[in-house]
């Protein structure tokens, strides 16, 4: 590259989501220059781009903001316990406001390739409009959901009516109403934008491959004295999550399933039906996810309530899983979900009896029958985890690729760090908590860990680090024998790497990291603590 139209700065970030955003203000809040590259027109990542009717997040909205700024948090004012997608981008777009962050940020600007230079010990990055940069250090922020998925199926670009995936939704609002639509994928965006295109539409025919059990969002505004009272108790809020498995505000019940006499276990279970969030998944007997017998006990209990929801036997039947326990995948947490299928105007088709043949000029032609449709959602998920790396030709040392090294799976040191591939640093990258997690929760300590060490080594004047290869090894292994204790680990999910959608050929590999929020922190302080254990420095 000519390093005279070569713009340098001390930090690249690649993307200005909830991650990019905040490490853009810490490592500023140091002093550094720091350039920010976002594909998108503004600031919101995952926010910005899903934009479906229903979109909103799980998290309890007030445990799910920055924590960094007490002055942010008083004068905030969440609408809902659970934020729709509006509120949540609104959110986004005053912090970026209020901490001036627009400036450092270049939007509309894809990375295509990240090469290291070794001799110079500087990133260098190339850019869809042909424009470069480079840095010392380049942090990835690129999310875990990002990579927007299309089936693989024949005929794709035929259709002639209105087509659109969740994760690319148009800004304008889509109006369904009077029109025949067609959704297929039946994950946590489908659960969601089913929910709402069922209001309107003239009819909804909603394409199911593999069902998924869905838990009550159990939603509701959130009224001016519980307001007062939110913005009291952040310090406790933030502390109970920092205590849990996955940094929600939900603690897993320390007794096991059999501690309990049925009846017990049942009032429990129902309990937890009818309390907000995700306590039915994270706030379960400390057993359910882990041991089958436990694990079958809950999925009776789910299974009983589809069938008292959905009124037809049969439809019901088709929405119950068989392939998964309970909790092995992601839980859609739904809000009258299961009743649209009560709806005269929907009707429920299994691919696994008719699969999609092709999609056509006028709409679908499965096995069966050929429907015709004026309207296509595609609700098919995302290349998960790693599939944003897999986007940008990224070289490390001696011209490595990354995606060649992560072929068998990933390897890395904390989920921060890649041996071979000095200075670049990944938040919310594949083996790291984060990807596991109430995600503004872990997110924040990576970004703080990351400044930290960019900040030890500003003080110790070293200008390299990288992982040992011996470092990598241990935790890889550590992550693989951790996720071997869950019941996840046995089922074919977006956590193993794995999407039917996917057009080439997948290997089953675990991209998170299940050891747990708190055991993760306390294993980052640690290595910290004894001077960076495990990372190389020049």
């Amino acid at each position: 590259m000519d390093a005279v139209s070569t713009h340098q700065y001390e930090v690249i970030i690649i993307g200005a989501g909830i991650s990019g955003m905040y490490q853009l203000h810490c490592l500023r809040e140091l002093g550094m220059n720091v350039r920010v590259f976002e594909t998108a027109d503004d600031v919101g990542g995952t926010w910005y781009w899903n934009r479906y009717p229903g979109a909103r997040f799980d998290s309890e909205s007030y445990s799910y903001g920055y924590s960094f700024s007490e002055e942010l948090l008083q004068e905030w004012e969440w609408e809902e316990h659970f934020s729709a997608q509006p509120e949540t981008l609104r959110y986004l777009n005053h912090v970026a406001d209020k901490f001036d962050l627009r400036k450092h940020i270049e939007f509309q600007t894809r990375i295509e390739s990240a090469r290291y230079d070794k001799t110079k010990n500087l990133w260098h990055v190339s850019c869809s409009q042909g424009r470069t940069a480079c840095a010392p250090f380049l942090i990835t922020a690129l999310g875990p959901i990002s990579v927007p998925t299309l089936p693989n199926i024949t005929g794709l670009d035929s259709f002639r009516g209105e087509a659109y995936h969740t994760g690319l939704w148009p800004h304008e609002p889509i109006d369904f109403r009077d029109k025949r639509v067609a959704v297929i994928g039946t994950g946590a965006t489908g659960v969601q934008v089913i929910q709402e295109v069922a209001k309107s539409a003239g009819h909804l025919s909603v394409f199911q491959r593999s069902p998924n059990y869905c838990a009550p969002l159990v939603n509701s505004p959130i009224d001016p004295q519980t307001q007062q009272e939110i913005k009291k108790s952040y310090t406790d809020i933030f502390k109970r999550c920092a205590e849990t498995h996955g940094a929600f505000l939900h603690k897993a019940d320390s007794r096991s399933t059999f501690d309990v006499t049925a009846e017990e276990r049942e009032a429990f279970y129902e309990k937890l039906y009818g309390q907000p969030g995700f306590g039915i998944w994270m706030g379960n007997f400390r057993d359910v996810l882990v041991d089958q017998q436990a694990n079958d006990t809950m999925n009776d209990f789910m299974a009983r309530k589809v069938r008292e929801r959905v009124d037809d036997p049969a439809v019901a039947e088709m929405l119950i899983p068989t392939d998964h326990g309970f909790g092995t995948r992601r839980i859609p947490m739904e809000t009258n979900y299961y009743e649209v299928y009560n709806q005269d105007n929907v009707r429920l088709i299994d691919l696994n009896s008719e699969a999609i043949e092709e999609i056509t000029t006028k709409g679908i032609v499965t096995e069966a029958n050929e429907y015709e449709f004026d309207m296509i959602i595609y609700a098919t998920g995302f290349d998960a985890v790693t599939g944003a790396f897999d986007k940008i030709d990224i070289r490390g040392e001696d011209g490595q690729k990354l995606k060649d090294k992560w072929t068998d799976g990933p390897k890395t040191y904390l989920g921060l760090q890649s041996a071979g591939f000095p200075n670049m640093l990944t938040l919310v990258g594949p083996h790291n908590a984060a990807t596991f997690c109430n995600i503004p929760r872990c997110i924040e300590q990576n970004v703080d860990w990351v400044t930290d060490l960019v900040s030890y080594m500003r003080d110790k004047k070293w200008v390299k680090v990288e992982a040992t290869q011996a470092a990598e090894e241990e935790w890889t292994a550590h992550v693989l024998t951790t996720a071997e204790k869950m019941l996840f680990s046995k089922v074919d999910s977006w956590f193993m790497g794995m999407n039917k959608n996917l057009a080439h050929k997948q290997k089953r590999r675990f991209l998170l990291y299940a050891g747990g929020a708190p055991a993760y922190r306390d294993k980052c302080n640690d290595i910290a603590a004894d001077h960076y254990r495990g990372f190389a420095f020049q």
